[in-house]
């Protein structure tokens, strides 16, 4: 019995031996792991347009605000809100009854006035004869003059008296300075303007052509202008600008630069730069916000790789680029301008270099790879 159990003990250590050592050598032979696989996409090299692209807001061409000149109550409005107006045409009435009553007593007055001045040149007329034949005295010639002198002084600020009650009158009919699209009224019949409190009635504002207003750089300023070449024309007068408005669409005037303003804003570094665009229908208005593009350039010999093959660490730039072996090496490259989904690589790669466009996590400096074609997502 022990000889059979014996027996039973041995053949038991050899399986496992035999296990053991089978399992090692499968471990010994066991193959690596094959290389990650990559989507590649080749350098390109093109032309390409350069275009910038800022936030802009619409501002009316001229803005004529119009006020109450003189104080009094609203009784009409005639105009409806909104609606385009000509030079001229009437946007509002005050009261007039207490202005055409002191243009009257204003009028009385230097008729008042004319009639004193007629009686002292007669007086004068009178005194002047005698005068001459010493039959008066200097002093009472010198009196007479004087009346006359006072007369004619009282007389012409009588006049004026008539023309400001004649001006006051006037502002009662409260009309547009310019052609324009008028606001919202800000007051309503029965209302006292003139006050200090309410001066203000509406605002008309020329919207063709609109104005738009984009805040660039210093640098693009200065880029634009190109100061190497003082006496010539800035490049972005020579530029026409494209319009997207907030929908997505594009208008479809083209826009003209108009001006830069005199000072850079301090708090953003930026200048504001005037835009024209044509507007016949009046559709754009003040207020409304948009996107200003322009073609800035035209880049010669571009390299260009899909921006998703470019990392960015600590304010630098680097790509994960495949050489013949596909083999990975990491490099370092300066970025310039990003056209859709490339961006344009200025150093650190050549034309017919590879880069690692999808999958740049699972490679390092070094590793083997298996490339696939680079395919666009959407």
């Amino acid at each position: 019995m022990e000889v059979k159990n014996k027996s039973a003990s041995i053949i038991l250590s050899a399986v496992l031996l035999l296990g053991l050592t089978a399992c090692t050598e499968e471990k010994k032979t066991a193959a690596p792991p094959p290389p990650p696989e990559v989507e590649v996409a080749e350098v390109i090299q093109k032309d390409v347009p350069v275009f910038s692209e800022w936030v802009a807001s619409m501002d009316g061409m001229v803005n004529a605000t119009i006020l109450a000149q003189v104080q009094g109550y609203l009784i009409k409005q005639n105009y409806k809100e909104g609606d385009f107006v000509k030079k001229g045409a009437m946007l509002f009435e005050i009261d007039p009854r207490p202005f055409q009553a002191a243009l009257d007593e204003a009028r009385a007055a230097m008729a008042k006035q004319q009639a004193v001045l007629q009686t002292s040149q007669s007086n004068l007329k009178r005194i002047l004869p005698l005068a001459a034949a010493n039959a008066v005295s200097q002093r009472d010639k010198d009196n007479a003059i004087g009346s006359v002198q006072s007369a004619e002084a009282q007389v012409l600020a009588a006049q004026a008296q008539v023309r400001k009650a004649e001006l006051d009158l006037g502002f009662t009919k409260i009309s547009s300075p310019i052609d324009g699209i008028a606001g919202a009224a800000k007051a309503q019949m029965g209302d006292l303007v003139g006050t200090p409190q309410a001066r203000e009635l509406t605002t008309v504002s020329t919207v063709n052509p609109i104005k738009v207003y984009v805040p660039i750089s210093e640098r693009e300023y200065l880029q634009a202008v190109d100061t190497s070449k003082p006496g010539q024309k800035p490049d972005a007068e020579k530029t026409t600008f494209d319009l997207i408005l907030a929908d997505g669409s594009t208008w479809p005037q083209k826009g003209t630069f108009s001006f830069a303003d005199r000072q850079v804003e301090s708090q953003t570094g930026t200048i504001r730069v005037a835009i024209l665009f044509p507007n016949p229908a009046n559709l754009l208005r003040p207020g409304q916000f948009a996107k200003v593009r322009a073609l800035m350039k035209t880049e010669k010999g571009a390299i260009l790789v899909p921006q998703r093959a470019v990392g960015e660490l600590q304010g630098s730039y680097q790509v994960a680029a495949v050489d013949a072996e596909n083999t990975v090496r990491i490099r370092g490259v300066t970025v310039g301008e990003r056209i859709g989904n490339l961006w344009i690589i200025r150093e650190g790669l050549k034309p017919g270099d590879r880069v690692v466009a999808e999958g740049t996590q699972k490679v390092s400096n070094g590793v083997k790879v298996t490339p696939k074609p680079y395919a666009p997502r959407s």
